[in-house]
């Protein structure tokens, strides 16, 4: 059995994440914590029949081997627990340093856990009632301050709306956010203000708020919420009195305070954000003194001046003339310079004092008469807020930022602004259409214009996606064209298939097309010759959808969709990019999830927390593309690879080959393979398997080395098995075995690999050999791809040889005389034949007889008995015929 479960005295977004987990986790159940907040047990009075969450008491018996964690990173035990039930945490805080061994994590800082499951919702297209809307989009507005808190998201924001799009009521969130206060909360809330007080440590403002309620159990969390609400602290600290214990209820709105650290002092606990303790037999003045005497070491100064100023500051002497001040700015394009006099900082001259003086013909006159009078600075390690506020002050948009008695930088109003966070820059490839055109051959860019054109005629959109688009834009070569189409792609590729040839094959199932184009549909486009120019074969077309994955690790489900949708199902950002090819919007790109900046900056991010959770083997992708493009993974999808590495093993052995299949078919497979020893992923795929020099310096020499064309038939394609039997090469027969039934291997590669390993027991044979005829014995039942494999992993030079003689030369050695000759000399078809032309093939090999005649005889005195192979001359023009 699978349980869902989240903390005690669960608010809104606990109560949300068990809702969002459920479905994302058909068959779990989502247990109702002991303790609910009082706002929450009113909706679930009114609504709870509608939803799917169950009383403790009334969950199903039985042991619990699964256990989803939501907003929490601590586990309650339950019956039916044991130390080998699996644990899987979902939540918006940061992974816990004492997070037990063998629990994954998923997870990422955003305003609300229900956020990163309503993410996951929407990517899997799951449907949802208005009522589970709402109860979701109150799990965000509460722990986000409807959308207000310093810690909200764009992607909380984002989840909000879907969530409103499916019908969320927001006049119901509005109500129970702001639940009418009981007449005891209302008393205590009043002396909590009172009784508040403000300090100012590491640049944030902290609230404390003291107040005694002696045998009054009311709910102090929504107090504190509202408090939060109305003094808008960085962090508030909320003491209560309750006769004999002091219970501490601590909120932050900023990661620079962690009340978790605090609370932790007082034996309490919590996350970053949310904490509380229950200190016992303590006064509350004490307590209180020995809060204010941990704030500055838990609270970290907010970001400082040195952040975010510019280095290696201009400035204009006292005594210099505005006309040189002009000149300069003109030049520089600053907007104002610190004015100082014995390296002391007396005033600004802004752009502006320059040109009301210019007005006025004082370009002759010294900056120190129009100047801003002041020696205004801030320090290096000084906050961002003491800066906002000195800008607020003295209306100067420019501070000098001093250190020692010296002037080192500027900061300036745009550093505030650009740290504050600027809109997201328009897209910098202005021209995409013009890339198109230089990438892609006339007869091709024809083609996709033909295709825009009827796209338009049927009213529906086609785009260029995915890798095509990322590689055009890093400028690599274009191979494959596949079109995503909003609208009914069969359709689009029936009709242009009817205008200018070609066939259609369609699944309608999944909304997809291939159109086959023949040598007619080119020679209608101006190529020349169809077989010229690198012209693809076919075009797939490809309705946009969207997916949604019923469990962990399944295979998707599909539905239509819009283009955005179908971009963000898709696995990195750079991966998400999009190219309008309708005509009125030829080459528009489409960026939603920043893949264009991730592109620019060479980095592999995943598109959400719960990805690698849906498909784990986006993980191998990850190490592909990252080996392929010269791409690191952004530390936070690292973490979420390492959190979600024990799902490997749950992925189908198929799906896993697949994945290895075109690492393996890459360039320089070796990278790929040697990120996936490092991320852990090989070692859960299977144990004992690794990466090392081994493995780099083998797959080097079948670049190096192996001419392929020689060692195998000239139509196939050795490259991906020949590297995954380097893999493998040094496992025992167990683990050999292990690995074909994991991965399914297909029967004939199976067959080979286990003859890989029969002939690495016979290499010892292979180098005492003294004949060919031996050697030849040795190595007849196996085929070339399995020599070629020994030819590259066995490092001694002898054996290497044998090797590639066998191969090149004693392989195709054939006697002169078949059947034929011994019935013409008498002799009847027995197995006797067989016997002797195999003799006589030895006795060619081993250099005996080098003749037909020479064979004819032989085969007469074997059959007279007048002597064996040995008796017969042995050439002397090869001291050692096996070397």
């Amino acid at each position: 059995m699978r349980v869902i479960m989240t903390h005690e005295n669960a608010d809104f977004d606990a109560i949300a994440s068990l809702l969002g987990a459920s479905k994302l986790f058909p068959g779990a159940v989502p247990l109702l914590p002991r303790r609910v907040n009082r706002n929450c047990l009113d909706f679930l009075a009114l609504y709870g029949a509608e939803l799917p969450l169950i009383d403790q008491d009334d969950r199903p018996h039985g042991r619990i081997d699964r256990a989803i964690l939501v907003d929490t990173q601590g586990l309650n035990m339950l019956k039916g627990m044991a130390r080998d039930t699996v644990v899987d945490v979902i939540d918006h805080h940061g992974e816990s340093a004492n997070l037990p061994s063998g629990w994954t994590y998923s997870g990422e800082p955003l305003g609300a856990t229900t956020t990163l499951l309503v993410e996951a919702i929407s990517a899997r297209g799951l449907r949802m009632s208005s009522i589970e809307a709402t109860l979701l989009m109150l799990g965000i507005y509460e722990d986000t301050g409807s959308l207000l808190y310093e810690s909200t998201t764009a992607r909380d924001i984002r989840a909000s709306a879907w969530l409103l799009e499916r019908g969320a009521r927001l006049a119901v969130v509005d109500k129970f956010l702001h639940h009418p206060l009981t007449p005891g909360q209302r008393e205590l809330y009043e002396l909590l203000m009172e009784q508040s007080e403000t300090h100012e440590v590491g640049g944030h403002t902290i609230v404390i708020a003291c107040a005694a309620a002696h045998g009054v159990e009311e709910e102090i969390s929504t107090l504190a919420h509202r408090l939060r609400e109305l003094l808008e602290p960085a962090a508030l600290f909320v003491l209560v009195d309750l006769g004999g214990r002091i219970q501490l209820v601590a909120r932050s709105t900023t990661d620079d305070v962690d009340v978790a650290v605090l609370a932790a002092q007082f034996g309490g606990g919590g996350h970053s954000r949310a904490a509380a303790a229950l200190i016992e037999g303590r006064r509350m003045d004490t307590v209180r003194e020995e809060l204010l005497d941990m704030l500055p070491s838990i609270v970290r100064p907010s970001t400082q001046v040195s952040e975010i100023m510019s280095r290696g500051v201009q400035v204009l002497q006292a005594d210099e003339t505005i006309a040189a001040a002009a000149h300069r700015m003109r030049r520089t394009g600053h907007e104002g310079y610190p004015i100082v006099q014995d390296g002391k900082v007396i005033g600004l001259l802004t752009r502006r004092d320059v040109d009301r003086a210019l007005q006025f013909e004082m370009g002759d006159a010294a900056v120190s008469q129009v100047m801003n009078v002041g020696s205004i600075s801030v320090s290096p390690n000084d906050s961002v807020e003491r800066l906002r506020a000195l800008m607020i002050e003295s209306g100067w948009g420019q501070i000098p930022v001093v250190e020692q008695d010296e002037i080192v930088g500027v900061v300036t109003r745009t550093d505030l602004i650009t740290l504050w966070g600027a809109p997201p820059q328009a897209s910098q490839r202005q021209d995409v259409g013009h890339l198109l055109e230089n990438a892609l051959s006339p007869p091709v860019l024809s083609l996709v214009h033909r295709i825009s054109v009827q796209s338009r005629q049927m009213g529906v959109v086609p785009h260029f996606v995915g890798g095509l688009v990322r590689d055009l834009l890093l400028g690599h070569p274009i191979v494959d064209i596949d079109l995503v189409i909003e609208g009914d792609a069969i359709a689009l590729a029936r009709q242009v298939s009817a205008d200018l040839g070609g066939r259609v094959r369609s699944h309608r199932q999944f909304g997809t097309a291939k159109w086959l184009l023949s040598e007619r549909v080119w020679r209608q486009l101006g190529a020349g010759s169809p077989t010229e120019g690198n012209l693809p074969k076919s075009i797939d077309f490809v309705t946009a959808r969207t997916e949604f994955y019923t469990h962990p690790t399944a295979l998707p489900e599909v539905e239509t969709s819009s283009i955005k949708p179908d971009l963000q199902r898709r696995d990195f950002t750079i991966n998400t990019l999009a190219i309008r090819l309708d005509p009125e919007h030829w080459g528009e790109l489409l960026d939603f999830y920043g893949g264009e900046s991730d592109l620019t900056n060479g980095i592999i991010r995943v598109m959400h927390s719960l990805s690698f959770v849906d498909d784990p083997t986006r993980m191998l992708r990850a190490a592909r593309l990252e080996a392929r493009l010269g791409f690191q993974l952004d530390p936070h999808s690292e973490r979420l690879i390492n959190n979600a590495l024990p799902l490997v093993r749950r992925v189908s052995g198929p799906r896993i080959l697949h994945e290895l299949e075109l690492i393996f078919n890459e360039a320089e497979p070796e990278r790929a393979l040697s990120r996936l020893d490092q991320l852990g992923i090989l070692r859960h795929i299977q144990s004992d398997l690794r990466y090392d020099n081994w493995i780099e310096e083998k797959y080097t020499a079948v670049r190096r080395d192996l001419d392929t064309a020689a060692w195998y038939a000239s139509d196939s394609s050795p490259q991906a098995f020949l590297h995954m039997a380097l893999l493998v090469y040094r496992l025992d027969s167990e683990s050999l075995d292990q690995f074909i039934e994991r991965l399914h291997i297909r029967r004939d590669e199976a067959q080979a690999l286990r003859q890989s390993l029969d002939l690495r027991q016979i290499l010892p044979a292979l180098r005492t050999a003294k004949l060919p005829s031996e050697i030849d014995s040795l190595l007849s039942p196996y085929p070339a791809s399995v020599l070629a494999i020994h030819w590259i992993a066995v490092d001694d030079a002898l054996t290497r040889q044998r090797l590639l003689r066998y191969q090149f030369e004693w392989r195709h050695v054939q006697s002169e005389i078949t059947g034929e000759d011994l019935i013409g000399m008498g002799l009847h078809p027995s197995p006797q034949f067989g016997s002797l032309l195999r003799a006589v093939r030895a006795a060619r090999l081993d250099g005996q007889v080098s003749s037909r005649e020479e064979e004819i005889d032989m085969v007469r005195k074997l059959l007279h008995g007048e002597g064996s192979r040995s008796d017969s001359p042995q050439r002397t023009d090869c001291p050692d015929p096996c070397d």
